[in-house]
C-alpha cells in the first residue's frame, strides 16, 4: 500500500519507571515481570480491534481506525485503555506479593488526521503512522501520571459521555509551543450508543417522519390484535432510524407497553451472545451491575411468575448472564448444542410472556449483532410472531438475515430529509438570524438531509468560533460561509468506503478526483484496471449507493461528503497524479467540444501542479465565455 491519510485515534502506553524497576534484576527475571504487561496491554488493543503497530521495550503504540476505518475509533481507544488498566492493576497485586515490585502503567491518548504507510521487505513488514497526531499522542503519555490515562480535546470531542473524565487545564507538553487542555478518564459512562450520547446534550426536533411513525403505528396495532410483527427499518447511516425507533418506543413506553430493548454495539460483534445476554437482562428486569445472589433471586422470582415450569432454566440463565455459583457452574456442552438448548429455552420463555399480555423487543443498530445473537434472533422473531408481540429493529442496508422473507415481517425505509424538514431542523439549530441564511442553504446542499451530518457540521462550526450564540440563536462570525467535513463524519463515511474490496476502492477514490459527477470514459481511462472489473465496481459502487448512473454514461455521487472524503483520505502525492491523468483524459475524450470543458480542464491542471497548461486553459475558457456574453443594446 502506497498510503493514505485517516482518521485515527494513537494511544501509547508504557510501564512508569520501568529502568529504575528492572536495573537491579536478573535479564530473565526482568522479562518474566514485564512481558505480562506487554501481553495485558497487546490483548486490551486486540480486543477493541485496535492494530499495535510498534511494541518497544517497556510500552506499546497502538492506532484504533487503521489499517481499517473505524467510525468509533476514539471509543475503541478509551475503553482499551481502561480494560489495560483495569488488568495491570489486577497483575500488580501478585507482582507485589512476589517480587516486591510497583508495577503501573501510563497511558496517552490523541485523535487526528495521519498519514498511514506500509513500509518493509521480503522478509519485514511495518505498518506505521506519521504526523503530530502521533507526535501528540506520545506527549500525552509522558505527561501522564502513572495508573491514569491522559486524553487531548481532540479525542474527548469524540468520546464525551461515553467516558467520565476530569479536566486537568492546560497541560505544558514537551515539544509544543503553548499547554493544550488535558483530560484524565476515570471510567466508562453513562452512554453506550452515539444517539445516547447526543441525546445527553439534549436532542434536535424531531421532524419530516410523519409517514414512518405511521407506518410503524400500524404495525404495532397488528400486532396488538394477535398477529405478532418484526419490522426493519432500514436506511444509510445518520439518516435518523435510531431517532425514529426512539420517538415510537417513547410513544409505546407511554401507553404502558411492556418493552424491552438491546443495542448492539461494532466493538462488541466478537462478544459471543453478548445482544442475547442483554435482551435477557431487560426481559427479566435485572440490573447486570447488582450483587450475583441478588440477580439469581431476581432471576428465579420472575422465571416462576411466567412459568413455573422454567425453573429448571435457571443453571442455564445463570450460565448465560454470568451468575453461577462457583459451587454449581452449567456443566459445559458442545457449541451447536448450546446453541439448541438456548434456543428452546427462548422458545419457553417467549411463549410464556406472550401469554401475559403484548409486549415490544426493540433492537437498535442491528448490523453489528454477534453471530451467535442473530442466529438466535431467528428463533425469537418465528415465536414472538405467534403471540401479540412486535418486534423491531434498525439496521443499515448492507444487513440480511434468514426470517426477512418470511410473512410476519415488514420493512420500513428511511430516507434523508425532504427540503422542508431540512429547513425546518436547521432553523431549530441554526436559528432566524440573517448572518446564518446562507449557512443554512450550503449545510442542506452538502448534507443531503442526512441529520447526523447536518447535526455534526453545526456542532463543529459552533466549536470552532465559527458562530457564537447558543442552539437555535447563532450568529455568523466569519467573511465567507466555509464547511469542513467534522472528524466524526469523515470517521463514518472512511468506514463505509474501507468496507469496499480493494478494486472498488481504486474506482472510487479516483472517480473521488473527478468530481461528484464525472464521465464513465474519463474514469476507464485514468484509472488502469480491465474494462470487466470497472463494470464491475460500477455495477457494486451503485449497488451499494456511493453512486447513481446517470444519462450520457455520467455517474453522480450520490452523496457529496463521500467524495469528499474519498478525495481527502489519498496522499497529495496520489492526487496530484490522478489530477494530471484526469486533465489529459478529458482533453482526449471531449476533443470535439474541448471550450465546453475548458474551465474544468485548467482546474484539474492547476490542482496537478501544472500553472503553464492551468493558464492556457483559463484563458480558452475565458475566450469562451466572452463569445456567449449576449451583446447589450446600446443605451438612447
Amino acid at each position: 500500500m502506497e498510503g493514505e491519510r485517516k482518521q485515527v485515534t494513537v494511544l501509547f502506553a508504557d510501564l512508569k519507571g520501568s529502568m529504575e524497576l528492572l536495573a537491579t534484576r536478573d535479564p530473565e527475571e526482568a522479562r518474566k515481570i514485564l512481558d505480562p504487561v506487554l501481553d495485558r496491554m497487546i490483548e486490551a488493543v486486540h480486543r477493541y480491534e485496535g492494530m499495535v503497530n510498534q511494541v518497544m521495550g517497556d510500552g506499546i503504540m497502538a492506532l484504533f481506525g487503521a489499517p481499517l476505518a473505524h467510525e468509533d475509533h476514539a471509543v475503541r481507544a478509551c475503553f482499551a485503555a481502561l480494560r489495560m488498566q483495569d488488568a495491570i492493576k489486577g497483575y500488580a497485586d501478585g507482582v507485589s506479593r512476589s517480587h516486591g515490585v510497583n508495577v503501573q502503567i501510563r497511558v496517552g491518548l490523541n485523535s487526528g488526521e495521519v498519514v498511514v504507510r506500509a513500509i518493509g521487505s521480503d522478509l519485514h513488514l511495518d505498518y506505521t503512522a506519521v504526523g503530530q497526531t502521533t507526535h501528540l499522542a506520545a506527549r500525552m503519555e509522558q505527561s501522564a501520571n502513572p495508573g491514569s490515562i491522559l486524553l487531548t480535546a481532540s479525542t474527548m470531542n469524540l468520546v464525551e459521555g461515553y467516558v467520565d473524565v476530569r479536566a486537568l487545564g492546560p497541560v505544558p507538553i514537551k515539544g509544543v509551543a503553548h499547554p493544550i487542555e488535558g483530560f484524565e478518564v476515570l471510567g466508562a459512562g453513562p452512554a453506550r450508543t452515539r444517539f445516547q450520547a447526543a441525546a445527553r446534550q439534549g436532542l434536535t426536533r424531531f421532524v419530516g417522519r410523519g409517514d414512518e411513525m405511521a407506518a410503524l403505528e400500524a404495525g404495532l396495532r397488528r400486532a396488538l390484535e394477535g398477529h405478532g410483527v418484526a419490522m426493519g427499518v432500514v436506511g444509510a447511516a445518520g439518516v435518523g432510524k435510531t431517532r425514529l425507533c426512539h420517538e415510537f418506543i417513547e410513544q409505546c413506553r407511554s401507553r404502558r407497553l411492556p418493552v424491552v430493548e438491546a443495542h448492539c454495539l461494532s466493538h462488541a460483534r466478537s462478544v459471543p451472545l453478548g445482544v442475547l445476554r442483554d435482551l435477557l437482562l431487560g426481559a427479566l428486569g435485572v440490573d447486570q451491575h447488582e450483587p450475583p445472589e441478588l440477580i439469581r433471586a431476581k432471576i428465579a422470582e420472575r422465571l416462576v411468575a411466567l412459568d413455573p415450569s422454567l425453573v429448571d432454566a435457571l443453571p442455564l440463565v445463570h450460565d448465560l448472564l454470568d451468575v453461577s455459583e462457583a459451587s454449581s457452574p452449567e456443566p459445559a456442552r458442545d457449541p451447536i448444542e448450546h446453541e439448541r438448548v438456548i434456543a428452546d429455552f427462548l422458545r419457553r420463555l417467549l411463549r410464556a410472556r406472550g401469554a401475559a399480555g403484548p409486549f415490544v423487543v426493540y433492537l437498535d443498530d442491528a448490523h453489528w449483532i454477534d453471530p451467535q445473537s442473530e442466529r438466535l434472533l431467528v428463533e425469537l422473531a418465528d415465536v414472538a410472531s405467534t403471540t401479540r408481540a412486535f418486534l423491531l429493529l434498525n439496521f443499515r442496508p448492507d444487513f440480511h438475515t434468514t426470517w426477512m422473507g418470511r410473512s410476519y415481517y415488514q420493512q420500513l425505509s428511511v430516507a434523508p430529509l425532504g427540503r422542508e424538514a431540512m429547513r425546518e431542523m436547521l432553523s431549530g439549530l441554526l436559528g432566524e438570524d440573517p448572518s446564518v441564511g446562507e449557512l443554512a442553504a450550503l449545510i442542506r446542499e452538502r448534507t443531503q438531509g442526512n441529520p447526523f451530518f447536518i447535526e455534526e457540521i453545526v456542532h463543529a462550526l459552533a466549536s470552532s468560533g465559527a458562530m457564537i450564540g447558543a442552539r437555535g440563536a447563532y450568529r455568523w462570525t466569519r467573511a465567507s460561509a466555509e464547511l469542513e467535513v467534522p472528524a466524526t463524519v469523515q470517521s463514518l463515511l472512511a468506514a463505509r468506503v474501507d468496507g469496499l474490496a480493494e478494486g472498488d476502492k481504486l474506482v472510487l477514490r479516483a472517480a473521488a478526483v473527478i468530481g461528484k459527477r464525472f464521465s464513465e470514459r474519463v474514469l476507464r481511462r485514468i484509472v488502469g484496471l480491465p474494462t470487466g472489473e470497472v463494470d464491475r465496481s460500477l455495477a457494486t459502487l451503485e449497488r451499494e449507493e456511493f453512486l447513481h448512473g446517470g444519462a450520457q454514461s455520467e455517474y453522480v455521487f450520490r452523496h457529496p461528503l463521500t467524495q469528499e472524503v474519498a478525495y481527502g483520505s489519498q496522499l497529495l502525492e496520489q492526487r496530484v497524479a490522478l489530477h494530471a491523468a484526469v486533465a489529459q483524459a478529458l482533453e482526449e475524450v471531449f476533443a470535439d467540444r474541448l471550450g465546453e470543458r475548458a474551465a474544468l480542464i485548467a482546474h484539474h491542471w492547476e490542482q496537478a501542479r501544472r500553472p503553464g497548461q492551468a493558464t492556457r486553459w483559463r484563458r480558452l475558457a475565458a475566450l469562451r465565455v466572452a463569445r456567449i456574453q449576449p451583446r447589450r443594446s446600446p443605451r438612447r
